[in-house]
């Protein structure tokens, strides 16, 4: 039927929508800010006067324009306490630009030291601090469970009433929508996330990573 149909494809299409904004390099990261570890590495290559720290932090085709940059940079440096100053900032600022864009995030500037973490960031640094992944998992298998018996909850108490009138068939509509949206969204970022992250450092964008998923029925 038509409005099956409809249905089907505002499900997949939300589905993309929110695995796109849990997979994207601008929803949750720290290689913008100042005590990130994109910038703490260009710190240590300034220390030694040698651009190999960084460029782990970039793709090969961007090599020359980083050697460049760094080059550059200790060339200003050596001119007096604002030069230096200034060549740094030019020096980090161009590296996180090139390096975002290497992961198909915008760069708006530098961020301060100190900016707050979204919390599944904060706890995946301290996950590889530590060498355990354990408590990273249980937060957000937790928050992914929590949010699915929420919206099931919901869906199945107003499925009750869907057919009592029209509009208790909207509600119910609306809640089996944001439900499908949510489970949909979180399996199709687990199924993505480890081709993403392995295209976006491919020479070439990645093309696949925010496709729907294939079409099934409900």
């Amino acid at each position: 039927m038509k409005t099956n149909r409809v249905l089907l494809q505002t499900v997949l299409a939300g589905a993309v929508l929110v695995a796109t904004a849990l997979l994207s390099p601008q929803a949750l990261g720290h290689c913008d800010t100042m005590d990130g570890p994109v910038v703490l590495a260009a710190k240590t290559a300034l220390e030694r006067k040698e651009a190999t720290p960084v460029l782990k932090w970039i793709k090969k085709d961007d090599e020359a324009e980083i050697k460049a940059a760094f080059a550059k940079t200790l060339a200003v440096r050596v001119k007096g306490p604002e030069a230096r100053e200034l060549a740094d900032q030019f020096f980090f600022e161009t590296l996180v630009r090139v390096h975002r864009a290497g992961e198909g995030a915008p760069f708006t500037g530098l961020k301060p030291a100190g900016t707050p973490l979204e919390l599944p960031v904060a706890e995946a640094d301290k996950a590889l601090e530590s060498g355990s992944a354990d408590k990273l998992i249980k937060l957000v298998t937790e928050e992914a469970a929590a949010g699915i018996r929420k919206r099931f909850a919901e869906a199945q108490d107003k499925k009750a009433h869907a057919e009592h009138n029209v509009e208790a068939g909207r509600e119910f509509v609306a809640a089996y929508v944001e439900y499908v949206h949510y489970v949909e969204g979180l399996h199709l970022a687990a199924q993505a996330a480890g081709a993403h992250h392995a295209q976006s450092h491919e020479a070439t964008p990645a093309k696949d990573a925010h496709q729907p998923a294939p079409e099934h029925q409900h």
